[in-house]
Protein backbone atom coordinates (compact mmCIF):
# COMPACT_ATOMS: atom_id res chain seq x y z
CA UNK A 1 0.00 0.00 0.00
CA UNK A 2 1.29 3.44 -0.91
CA UNK A 3 1.14 5.91 1.97
CA UNK A 4 1.27 9.66 2.29
CA UNK A 5 1.43 12.07 5.17
CA UNK A 6 -0.93 15.00 5.62
CA UNK A 7 -1.03 17.81 8.11
CA UNK A 8 -4.31 18.53 9.87
CA UNK A 9 -5.26 20.70 12.80
CA UNK A 10 -5.58 19.05 16.20
CA UNK A 11 -9.24 20.07 16.30
CA UNK A 12 -9.90 18.22 13.03
CA UNK A 13 -8.04 15.14 14.27
CA UNK A 14 -10.26 15.16 17.38
CA UNK A 15 -13.39 15.38 15.18
CA UNK A 16 -12.15 12.48 13.07
CA UNK A 17 -11.42 10.41 16.17
CA UNK A 18 -15.02 10.98 17.30
CA UNK A 19 -16.31 9.71 13.93
CA UNK A 20 -14.62 6.33 14.25
CA UNK A 21 -17.07 3.44 13.91
CA UNK A 22 -15.05 1.46 16.46
CA UNK A 23 -12.01 2.30 18.62
CA UNK A 24 -9.44 0.43 16.50
CA UNK A 25 -10.61 1.85 13.15
CA UNK A 26 -7.56 3.35 11.46
CA UNK A 27 -7.56 6.85 10.01
CA UNK A 28 -7.19 5.27 6.57
CA UNK A 29 -10.32 3.16 7.12
CA UNK A 30 -12.22 6.12 8.55
CA UNK A 31 -11.34 8.47 5.70
CA UNK A 32 -12.17 5.81 3.10
CA UNK A 33 -15.53 5.14 4.78
CA UNK A 34 -16.33 8.87 4.86
CA UNK A 35 -15.30 9.32 1.22
CA UNK A 36 -17.37 6.30 0.14
CA UNK A 37 -20.41 7.66 1.96
CA UNK A 38 -20.34 10.73 -0.30
CA UNK A 39 -20.38 8.74 -3.55
CA UNK A 40 -23.79 8.09 -5.07
CA UNK A 41 -23.50 4.64 -6.60
CA UNK A 42 -27.11 4.75 -7.81
CA UNK A 43 -27.67 8.16 -9.40
CA UNK A 44 -31.17 9.17 -10.41
CA UNK A 45 -32.23 8.04 -13.86
CA UNK A 46 -33.83 10.39 -16.37
CA UNK A 47 -37.14 8.65 -15.56
CA UNK A 48 -36.65 9.32 -11.82
CA UNK A 49 -35.92 12.99 -12.47
CA UNK A 50 -38.95 13.31 -14.75
CA UNK A 51 -41.17 11.78 -12.05
CA UNK A 52 -39.82 14.17 -9.42
CA UNK A 53 -40.36 17.15 -11.71
CA UNK A 54 -43.95 16.02 -12.40
CA UNK A 55 -44.58 15.63 -8.68
CA UNK A 56 -43.24 19.10 -7.95
CA UNK A 57 -45.43 20.54 -10.72
CA UNK A 58 -48.46 18.79 -9.18
CA UNK A 59 -47.65 20.34 -5.80
CA UNK A 60 -47.32 23.81 -7.31
CA UNK A 61 -50.62 23.33 -9.18
CA UNK A 62 -52.41 22.25 -6.00
CA UNK A 63 -53.13 18.75 -7.33
CA UNK A 64 -52.14 17.03 -4.10
CA UNK A 65 -53.98 16.31 -0.87
CA UNK A 66 -52.83 16.09 2.71
CA UNK A 67 -53.25 12.86 4.63
CA UNK A 68 -55.91 14.55 6.75
CA UNK A 69 -57.87 15.59 3.65
CA UNK A 70 -57.83 12.03 2.29
CA UNK A 71 -58.91 10.59 5.65
CA UNK A 72 -61.79 13.04 5.86
CA UNK A 73 -62.90 12.34 2.28
CA UNK A 74 -63.00 8.56 2.85
CA UNK A 75 -64.23 8.68 6.43
CA UNK A 76 -61.07 7.22 7.89
CA UNK A 77 -60.12 8.05 11.43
Amino acid sequence: METTTIQIKKTLKKKLEELKAYPNETMDQLIERLADSRIDYEPLSDEDIKGIEEGLADIKAGKVYTLEQVKKKFGIR
